[in-house]
């Protein structure tokens, strides 16, 4: 279409490039939503779906998608798909929504409608149309599709071509179309629905084609929602073509428009299919079906153009927003781009259609070019007018900013405000900043209103909306007004490098500054804004000192830097500063670390000290600073630096000024000679003073400088108190005794007694003996210190002599009584050794009374003799209650030595240990002893002093009543010397006086545990059997006859029968024991206990035969059963059996049955458990006995025992039975219960199989049917097994099992028929066919293919791979990986077996569909090698999907180039090197230069100078032309130029050397025509490289060989070209002057103005709009003034297009 045409069309695209078929290319497989995707439904025997990315259409998306429509999202890689749900009883459809970027699903519903059309009406929604109904489905929730509105019934039986929403969704319109009428019935009919969602209303109209818009129109203040629709129709017999434009949902009247779409005659018959709007310019574009398009204003209903677009059918369409056009695809496949002309559409409108208007109109909307002149006639005509609010406003609006000049907006300043309304300059700026942004003028122009107003505000929500454009100026504006983030922000995006740098120093935002300055390529000048800061911002001063020295390479040094500061007296920012910069403590910075610190010494020395403090810096001159330090009275500053002992000596005695703490922190770096010379000097200049310092210091490094050498410091100046003080400090921690004992001595020397009593008394390190003898040398008036050491180390004696002789008889008694009684006996010892008086003593000794021990008392005055002492002492404490046994036993023995009757006390007094007194009184009188020892039970002491002194009576009497069975064991130890004087006394006088039997039950034991049976039973007989008092005494008979079954059995039967009164079970066990066994069963006998004596039979004399007989003569049930427990035991069940029924004893039925059962005594098992089972309901009884009858075959009693009620586990019977072979018994069992599967083993067992089979069905068990088939099939009953196998194969777990049991036997055709029943049954599984297949790859393989074809869908396909792949079926393997998608293996098979699986038309459909791109090449390599005929057939079908560089490399190797010449020359295309070089080898060895120069000019990608070369020594002379061709195309001019001349080709080398633009070879060309006489040549030398060949040159070569007539012509027309240049050198210089002088009084002019202004206006006003008061100290740049004085510069004022 021509380029002035104001609508452009062109093809981007063409589907059938894409290998697109024509029938796909329909309504129904074609989609397009928006202008990014088109989406093409491929049917056939492959279903693919192509989808085309409109950013990249050459790289188009095939998927094998099997749908019935596809829709792409209009934004997102999302698309929709629609199939056939086939749901029984309805039509409806499948959907799915699937994300093609992430390969996800995201939603999916079944329609139970059919969906007759549906597209997306939003980026997430979708609209369904069905038969009957609309509905929108929201893919990004969970609901399903809801239902909008039903179809109106003049849509039934159309077809749906077009559904759409309005934006707000409030509108929805439905359009279909029809048969023709009868009038005309070759026009087809639209019809349309209107459904408004707010009225939920619907309106039926007759529309082709429809489209929702929004327009603005005039006097509305809000934009209106129009629908307009196209209509073709008959009414009344005539055609009828409108175009309507009408307002929906306004609150007045709405507007409606209409137009007549005007068909040509030989489209009479065309309808419109399609209408698209473009919001961009306000146009309707309204598309028919054969391809019109026609063109109609939004707002007016205008037509604006009309034109054939296509001259194939259109059936699709879809909006353009990015280009405001529309794209179209036809039936051919094109795909069309439409869209206005800006260039041409403004100026067509007006001047073709004289619309002006609406020329007008257009140019706003789309802001277009063309209507600038018009624009400015308007604008003037309202200046004119006086309107200024409506020429502000056109201004604003302007199209292409034809109006938004600077001159514009002086007039709108200039214009007056009319009363109520805005200055006419605010209007325009309000419009602009309404409808988008400023350009760099207006943004300054506003701010300096908005400024003036001190809205700054304002300004920024401008800014940062977008609304204005940065400049230089801009930014000026914005930081003269304070906000320098603002003007930051301006500048960086104005560009101006040197205001953003100063901008970002002054903020102090330096990290920003570097990168600033680094992406801009600008460095700063650092010590200009260094001094500016260090007078304006000494804060950002610093940190941009800081920034520049951590640059790399410094641009200013750290002096010069600290410099400028010191010369401004900024001593705190320099000190800031350096202690940045020197943070790394560099030895390189010594000298500046010195000089900071001097200057702060001199100047503030606490900042100094704050940085010795920080210990950041360590490089400086420590002797200079610590002289310094001491002269500003940083006394401890200095004594870190200084380093000889002198001068810290010096220093250190200044304690007045020195802190404590730092000092003493001080004396940690010191070594410990030269800290203790320090603490010397400090005592020695001052030690009043300094002692306490002194100490401090000591105690705080006591392990440096040891205690000793400290405590030897204080001692050569006699400083108690520092001793004092200091070891006050160490003693809690010090375990040295001599710190202990110089902590002591120092206190007691300085008066300090209560520390010395309480070291005394706490401390456990000081030596006792030196403490106590320094005590008692210093004789303190306090002698608590004394009394704490002695008592603690146990000097009491010395303690006492001390106080005794000193007349401290005071401490003796608080000693005693308050410190430590206990140690009153040792304190009463030393004052008897010192003779004290016994009125002190005694007194003494009961002032403590009860608190002293007695004891030891009792011990210490005992030891000297005087025990009578203590008898008034002992007395008092008795009287007042005292049990303490120390006091009785000294009482006891002051009674025993002055014989007051002691036998009283020692009977009578509880307290007394009787041990102790005994052991007193044991020399003085034994009788005495043994009273006190018979009283304390001290047995061992009682029976000492009897045996020593021979009172065997006495010690027999004793032991008696003692009834100790422990004392009895030693006294009658066998070993004891004096046994048998015991045992006489005992026998003869001691016994017998006893009438306590429970004494003469112990001896009796006694006796017995000392092994006298003789002496025991002697004594027995007398007792029991002679009348005595314990004749009846049953123990003693017990024991009686217990010792003789011991020790004389011969007596026992005699005791038995004379003794009545003994415990006879008891001691009937014993006699078992003793094996007596005679005796034991008399005595159960006798004492009636009659089991008892059956079990002595049994048990222990194992005579059964005199068991029966006992128990036949007894007669009772319980003897029986213990005689039938016996006889079970032994065997004799059958006995044992009849002996039970006597006792009726179902007790041990489990024993019985376990016996009867090892026995096989089955029937009179039966009899047992009949008897049993009448008297206990046991579940084990009844299943014995039916077991016990199928053993004994009595199989009626068993039928009828379980026809009766029992407790029979009959299954458990039953596999009894089956397992040892009773199968008629297990039959009856399993028939009852009943248990099919077990019957129908049974049944198996009994070779009843139709029997076993009906079993099976009932019981419908996989192990049964199993069972049954196994068997059947051994019996070679192969329809039974059959039956049994179709129940098993349907469970997959089993189907492997049969099959393989199958073949083991070897029933091949028996189980393949088994597989095809299967197969056909209603649970078939996939099993079940895999299973076939594979017996058909084993046993029938002419039946494989067809199984394969037939049920490729419901076969396990991995599996028949491998089992065809064992069994070498290639063709059905190849089969099976085209079915399982792994087309790389069916190609690989293909080849590697093509005798079997090779076939041509098969292998391009899966050549196509292999993912490894190396199949490709090796598929070509075996073409080439079997079927090089079909080689271009194959590579055709690859073409998209190889690499031709590749495929080219093959060819070359095998030789095979010519063969593939066709399919070369289809990829030529692609421009690739290989492939041109491949097509230039093939034409040059087929002398085709036509085709080779077509080649080399359409195909650059190639050696060129390669194939020059080769070409420039070719035989044929066309050959060696495009040599020098390809030379010319590759700069290689001589090269062209010599090829030329040596074929004589002298055309061809001008046109070369004048390609070239090089003068010497266009001169060296005209000197060869000269030397080769060539006269015509040069003449078209001189013509053809006319700009080459200098004038001189021509002149001087024409005039030397003779040629000047040949050159005149050339000579002609250079004169003439220079004189023109001349003339128009000379117009120029003059236009200049003129426009200089014009220039000069217009300047003159306005400085007048300016200044006649500048005297009228008051001083309180601001200057004059348009200049800038520069600020002081401040100059304004040259450009800057310029701007001031004449406005904008020349480029802004020409736009962009050159002065000239």
């Amino acid at each position: 279409m021509s380029g002035t045409a104001p609508v452009m069309v062109k093809e981007v695209l063409q589907l059938g490039s894409m290998n697109v078929q024509m029938q796909h290319i329909t309504f129904t497989n074609t989609t397009m939503e928006s202008e990014k995707y088109i989406c093409v439904r491929e049917t056939g025997p492959t279903n693919q779906l192509l989808v085309v990315d409109m950013a990249s259409p050459n790289q188009p998306i095939r998927r094998p998608i099997t749908a019935d429509s596809a829709v792409m999202n209009p934004n997102k890689k999302v698309i929709a798909l629609k199939a056939g749900a086939q749901a029984a009883g309805g039509t409806g459809n499948s959907l799915q929504v699937f994300d093609l970027d992430t390969k996800t699903k995201l939603k999916a519903y079944a329609m139970n409608d059919q969906v007759v059309y549906w597209r997306w009406i939003s980026a997430t929604k979708l609209g369904l149309v069905t038969t009957a109904a609309v509905y929108h489905w929201d893919i990004e929730g969970t609901s399903d599709p809801q239902k909008v509105f039903d179809r109106a019934t003049n849509l039934s039986g159309t077809q749906i071509i077009s559904y759409k929403v309005d934006p707000t969704e409030k509108w929805a319109v439905l359009v279909g179309i029809g048969p023709g009428s009868g009038d005309r019935p070759s026009l087809v009919r639209g019809y349309m629905q209107l459904y408004s969602m707010e009225q939920a209303g619907s309106q039926a109209l007759e529309a082709h084609a429809a489209d929702f818009s929004t327009v603005k129109f005039p006097g509305r203040e809000a934009p209106s929602t129009v629908i307009t629709f196209a209509q073709k129709t008959v009414r009344e017999g005539t055609l009828v073509s409108k175009l309507h434009v009408i307002e929906l949902g306004g609150a007045g009247a709405p507007t409606k428009k209409q137009a007549e779409l005007f068909f040509p005659q030989e489209f009479a018959d065309d309808f419109p299919v399609s209408m698209q709007i473009s919001d961009k310019y306000g146009l309707i574009y309204v598309v028919t079906k054969l391809g019109m398009l026609f063109v109609y204003d939004l707002e007016t209903a205008t037509a604006v153009y009309r034109n054939r677009i296509s001259s194939d059918p259109i059936f699709l369409t879809t909006n353009s927003p990015s280009t405001g056009g529309f794209y179209a695809i036809n039936r051919r496949g094109q795909v069309i781009l439409a869209n206005i002309n800006e260039g041409t559409i403004v100026n067509f409108v007006s001047q073709q259609l004289s619309n002006l208007g609406l020329a007008l109109s257009l140019a706003k909307r789309g802001n277009l070019p063309g209507a600038e002149n018009l624009v400015v006639q308007q604008f003037q005509q309202l200046i004119s007018g006086s309107q200024f609010k409506e020429a502000a406003e056109l201004a604003a609006d302007s199209p292409q900013g034809a109006l938004r000049s600077l001159e514009v907006m002086e007039k709108l300043k200039q214009a007056p405000t009319q009363p109520g309304q805005k200055s006419p300059i605010l209007v325009y700026f309000g419009t602009l900043l309404g409808k988008g942004s400023l350009n760099a003028i207006e943004s300054a122009e506003l701010a300096k209103l908005v400024l003036a107003q001190n809205k700054k505000e304002l300004l920024t929500n401008w800014w940062n909306e977008d609304k204005l454009e940065a400049s230089e100026e801009l930014g000026d504006l914005v930081k003269n007004a304070g906000d320098n983030d603002l003007a930051l922000r301006i500048f960086e995006k104005a560009g101006t490098s040197s205001k953003v740098v100063v901008s970002l120093a002054e903020k102090g935002d330096f990290e920003e500054l570097m990168k600033y300055s680094g992406q801009t390529g600008q460095a700063p000048d650092f010590m200009f804004l260094l001094q500016s800061m260090m007078m304006n911002n000494p804060n950002g001063a610093v940190a941009l000192a800081k920034m520049i020295s951590k640059q790399p390479n410094p641009p200013i040094e750290i002096n010069t830097i600290t410099d400028l500061f010191l010369q401004r007296n900024m001593v705190r920012e320099a000190t800031a500063y350096l202690l940045e910069v020197l943070k790394e403590d560099q030895a390189e910075h010594a000298a500046l670390q010195t000089k900071v610190l001097e200057i702060n010494l001199i100047t503030n020395p606490q900042v100094a000290d704050a940085i010795l403090a920080s210990g950041s810096l360590s490089q400086y001159d420590r002797p200079r600073i610590a002289q310094l330090c001491e002269k500003a009275g940083l006394y401890v500053r200095a004594l870190q630096h200084y380093t000889e002992l002198p001068d810290i000596k010096r220093v250190i005695v200044n304690t007045h000024a020195i802190e404590p703490a730092p000092l003493t922190q001080f004396f940690g770096t010191l070594s410990a000679d030269w800290a203790v010379e320090c603490l010397r000097e400090l005592m020695a200049t001052n030690m009043q003073q300094n002692l306490q310092l002194v100490v401090n210091i000591a105690k705080e490094y006591t392990d440096q400088l040891t205690a000793q050498a400290i405590i030897e410091m204080l001692e050569s100046f006699n400083s108690y108190h520092g001793l004092y003080f200091y070891l006050g400090g160490q003693i809690a921690f010090s375990e040295d005794p001599d710190v202990h004992y110089k902590y002591i001595e120092a206190a007691a020397k300085t008066g300090q007694l209560k520390e010395v009593e309480r070291v005394t008394r706490e401390s456990a390190f000081y030596p006792p003996e030196k403490v106590k003898s320094f005590l008692i040398e210093a004789k303190l008036p306090d002698a608590r210190p004394l009394i704490n050491v002695c008592d603690r180390f146990d000097m009491v004696e010395d303690l006492t002599q001390y106080l005794y002789s000193n007349n401290m008889l005071r401490y003796i008694e608080g000693y005693v009584q308050k410190v430590n009684p206990a140690k009153t006996p040792q304190v009463v010892g030393a004052l008897l050794d010192a003779e004290a008086a016994d009125d002190f003593v005694t007194n003494l000794i009961i002032s403590v009374r009860a608190l002293l021990p007695v004891e030891g008392l009792v011990a210490e005055v005992e030891k000297r003799n005087r025990l009578k002492i203590l008898t008034p002492f002992l007395e008092h404490l008795i009287s007042e209650g005292s049990q303490d046994v120390h006091v009785h036993n000294a009482l006891g023995k002051i009674i025993v030595d002055t014989n007051n009757n002691p036998e009283h006390f020692l009977t009578t007094n509880p307290y007394y240990d009787s041990l102790v007194v005994g052991k007193y009184c044991e020399k003085r009188d034994p009788n005495l002893a043994c009273v006190a020892y018979k009283r304390g039970l001290c047995d061992d002491a009682l029976v000492e002093c009897t045996t020593r002194h021979s009172l065997f009576k006495l010690q027999a009497r004793y032991i008696v009543e003692r009834q100790d069975n422990d004392l009895w064991e030693k006294v009658l130890d066998p070993e004891r010397e004096h046994r048998r004087q015991l045992i006489d006394q005992v026998v003869s006088t001691a016994l017998p006086e006893s009438k306590n039997p429970e004494q003469v039950s112990t001896t009796v034991k006694a006796f017995m545990a000392a092994d006298l049976q003789s002496e025991l039973i002697e004594l027995l007989e007398k007792i029991v059997l002679q009348n005595s008092a314990f004749s009846n005494n049953a123990n003693l008979q017990n024991l009686l006859i217990i010792t003789a079954i011991k020790a004389d059995k011969t007596r026992v039967k005699d005791y038995i029968h004379r003794l009545d009164n003994f415990d006879g079970p008891a001691v009937a066990e014993i006699a078992i024991g003793y094996e007596l066994y005679d005796e034991a069963f008399e005595i159960f006998q006798k004492f009636d206990f009659k089991v008892e004596a059956i079990k002595v039979l049994l048990e222990h004399m194992e005579d059964i035969d005199r068991a029966l007989d006992f128990a036949t003569k007894i007669d009772e049930a319980s003897v029986w059963s213990e005689l039938a427990h016996s006889q079970l035991e032994h065997g004799l069940v059958a006995d044992a059996i009849a002996s039970y029924l006597r006792a009726v004893d179902p007790s041990k039925y489990n024993q019985v049955i376990e016996k009867s059962q090892d026995a096989e005594c089955f029937e009179d098992l039966v009899k047992y458990l009949v008897m049993a089972g009448k008297l206990i309901k046991d579940s084990k009884v009844d299943s014995e006995l039916v077991y016990a009858y199928a053993k004994i075959d009595q199989l009626g009693p068993l039928e009828e025992f379980i026809s009766g009620s029992h407790q029979a586990n009959l299954q458990s019977c039953g596999d009894r039975c089956f397992n040892e072979g009773l199968y008629e018994a297990a039959r009856i069992l399993f028939g009852r219960i009943p248990n099919w599967g077990r019957l129908a083993s049974t049944f198996v067992r009994l070779h009843r199989f139709q029997d076993a089979v009906d079993a099976a069905r009932k019981a419908n068990s996989p192990k049964t049917w199993k069972e049954v088939c196994y068997a059947c099939v051994e019996e070679s009953e192969f329809r039974l097994a059959q039956l049994c196998g179709l129940n098993i194969i349907i469970n997959a777990d089993d189907l492997e099992e049969v099959s393989d049991f199958y073949q083991s036997r070897g029933h091949f055709d028996e189980l393949i028929n088994l597989m095809e029943s299967g197969i056909g049954l209603e649970r078939a599984h996939m099993g079940i066919f895999t299973e076939l297949g594979i017996l058909f790859a084993k046993y029938k393989p002419e039946k494989l293919m067809e199984h394969l074809k037939l049920f490729s869908t419901r076969l396990n396909i991995p599996r028949l791979i491998k089992i065809t792949e064992d069994q070498q079926h290639w063709k059905e393997l190849t089969f099976l990986y085209v079915q399982y998608d792994e087309h790389d293996n069916a190609a690989m098979v293909m080849m590697n077996h093509s005798a079997d699986a090779w076939e041509h038309v098969h292998f391009k459909d899966v050549a196509v569909k292999v993912s490894n791109v190396e199949v490709y090449y090796k598929a070509i390599s075996y073409y080439l090698e079997e079927h090089p005929d079909l080689l271009n057939d194959l590579l055709k079908v690859l073409e998209a999907r190889i690499d031709h560089t590749r495929v080219v490399g093959i060819l070359r190797r095998t030789g095979s180039m010519p063969l593939a010449k066709e399919y070369l020359l289809t990829v030529q295309k692609s421009n690739l090197k290989e492939v041109n070089e491949a097509i230039n080898d093939l034409l040059i060895d087929e002398e085709d230069f036509a085709a080779l120069r077509s080649s080399i000019e359409t195909y650059d990608s190639f050696d060129k100078l390669a194939l020059a070369n080769r070409l420039e020594r070719h035989e044929l002379l066309e050959f060696r032309r495009i040599a020098a061709y390809v030379y010319k195309k590759n700069l290689k001019w001589r090269k062209a130029v010599a090829l030329a001349k040596q074929d004589k080709l002298y055309k061809d080398a001008m046109e070369t050397a004048a390609q070239s633009s090089e003068p010497e070879l266009a001169e060296e060309l005209l000197r060869f025509f000269v030397e080769q006489k060539e006269r015509e040549c040069f003449a078209a030398m001189l013509f053809v490289c006319y700009d080459l060949i200098k004038p001189d040159v021509a002149m001087e070569v024409a005039w030397m060989n003779g040629l000047s007539d040949l050159a005149m012509p050339y000579m002609i027309q250079v004169m003439r070209e220079y004189t023109s240049k001349v003339d128009i050198l000379v117009a120029d210089r003059k236009q200049a002057q003129e426009s200089a002088k014009t220039k000069e009084r217009t300047e003159r002019e306005q400085e007048q103005e300016r200044n006649a202004y500048a005297q009228l206006m008051p001083l309180a006003l601001p200057p004059v709009p348009g200049q800038t008061q520069p600020q002081p100290g401040m100059e304004i740049p040259f450009q800057q003034q310029q701007q001031q004085q004449y406005g904008a510069p020349p480029q802004q004022m020409y736009q962009g297009q050159p002065p000239f």
